[in-house]
C-alpha cells in the first residue's frame, strides 16, 4: 500500500470551489466516523465474486487482472478491496482523510496493495497522461458546484479507448420532494435551472447529511463527458422500486423518479472537432 500525499483541502483557498471541496471533505470525514452506509467496506461474500459485485452489468467483461484502475472520489474500503481482489492495480482518489483511512485498513487486513491519494475529484495533476484503463466514478459529482473540470481531469488520466464506468444522481431525483404528496406521487420542488447548492435535507439514501450537493443537468452529465474526449456506448438507471414498498420509502419514491443514472463511456483517440466550446484533450 502506498499512500501519495497532496495538499490538504482548505476552506480559506481562494476559489468558491475549493470552499465547497474542503466543506464536503469535512462533511465525509464525519460520515465516515459515524459509519453510514456508504462508509461501509466491502463484506467477505463480496470480495469472493468481486466482479458480479461492481459490473453487473458486464461493461468490463471476465477479467480485468492488471488493469489500471482509479477509483474516483470513491474511498469507504469498499470499490479499492474489490478491483483489487479482481486482479486490478488499484489508485483511489477521495477528499476525505477518513474515508482514505477505511481504504488504508483493509488493504492492510486483506493483504491488498492500494495506492492512496488525498485530492478533489477535478485536481488529478499528480498523475500522467492515460495513466489508467479504466477511471470507476461511483455517485459523486454531486459535491462539485462544476462537472466540467471533473470530466476534463478524468479524460486526461484516461488512456486512449479506455473506460470511464460513472454513475450520477438523476436530476430530476434531486428536483424531486423526499417525501410523497397526498395522491402518492412526488412533486418537483427545486428548479432545473438553478445555481448554487440545494437547500439542507435530512439525512437519507438520497441525501447525504452535512453535504453541499448541486444538481447537474442532463446536458451537463452527458454532454459534458462527451465533450471532455469521450464516447458514451451505455447508459442505465440502477432499478431500485419495489412495487410492494411502503408510501414514502426509498423504493416507493423510486417508482416515481429514478435516483441514479449509470454511464459506460471510451476514451476517445482525440477530442471530437465539433465540440468547440471545449478545450481539446490530444494524446
Amino acid at each position: 500500500m502506498r499512500d501519495d500525499s497532496h495538499r490538504p483541502l482548505e476552506a480559506a483557498d481562494a476559489t468558491p470551489a475549493a470552499a465547497v471541496h474542503a466543506h464536503n471533505a469535512r462533511a465525509w470525514d464525519a460520515l465516515a466516523r459515524q459509519r453510514v452506509a456508504l462508509a461501509t467496506p466491502a463484506s467477505d461474500a463480496e470480495v469472493r465474486t468481486p466482479l458480479a459485485v461492481v459490473d453487473p452489468a458486464g461493461w468490463l467483461g471476465d477479467d480485468i487482472r492488471g488493469w489500471r484502475v482509479l477509483c474516483l472520489a470513491a474511498a469507504g474500503g469498499r470499490h479499492s478491496a474489490l478491483y483489487a481482489a479482481a486482479g486490478a492495480t488499484v489508485t483511489v482518489v477521495d477528499a476525505s482523510s477518513e474515508m482514505l483511512d477505511l481504504d488504508r485498513t483493509v488493504a492492510r487486513q486483506r493483504g491488498f496493495d492500494v495506492r492512496l491519494v488525498q485530492t478533489s475529484m477535478d485536481d488529478l495533476a499528480m498523475f500522467a497522461p492515460g495513466e489508467f484503463d479504466l477511471v470507476v466514478h461511483p455517485v459523486s459529482t454531486c459535491y462539485v458546484p462544476d462537472v466540467r473540470p471533473v470530466f476534463r481531469a478524468v479524460a486526461r488520466v484516461t488512456r486512449p479507448d479506455g473506460l470511464y464506468v460513472s454513475q450520477h444522481k438523476s436530476p430530476a431525483s434531486l428536483q424531486a420532494s423526499l417525501t410523497p404528496a397526498v395522491d402518492g406521487g412526488y412533486a418537483l420542488v427545486e428548479p432545473y435551472y438553478r445555481e448554487g447548492p440545494l437547500p439542507a435535507a435530512p439525512a437519507s439514501r438520497l441525501r447525504e447529511h452535512g453535504t453541499l450537493e448541486f444538481l447537474h443537468r442532463w446536458e451537463e452529465l452527458l454532454g459534458g463527458v462527451c465533450r471532455a474526449g469521450f464516447a458514451i456506448e451505455d447508459v442505465l438507471e440502477p432499478l431500485h422500486a419495489q412495487p410492494d414498498a411502503p408510501r414514502g420509502s426509498f423504493a416507493h419514491r423510486a417508482r416515481y423518479v429514478a435516483p441514479y443514472l449509470r454511464i459506460k463511456a471510451r476514451r476517445r483517440r482525440r477530442a471530437a472537432a465539433d465540440c468547440p466550446s471545449e478545450q481539446a484533450i490530444l494524446l
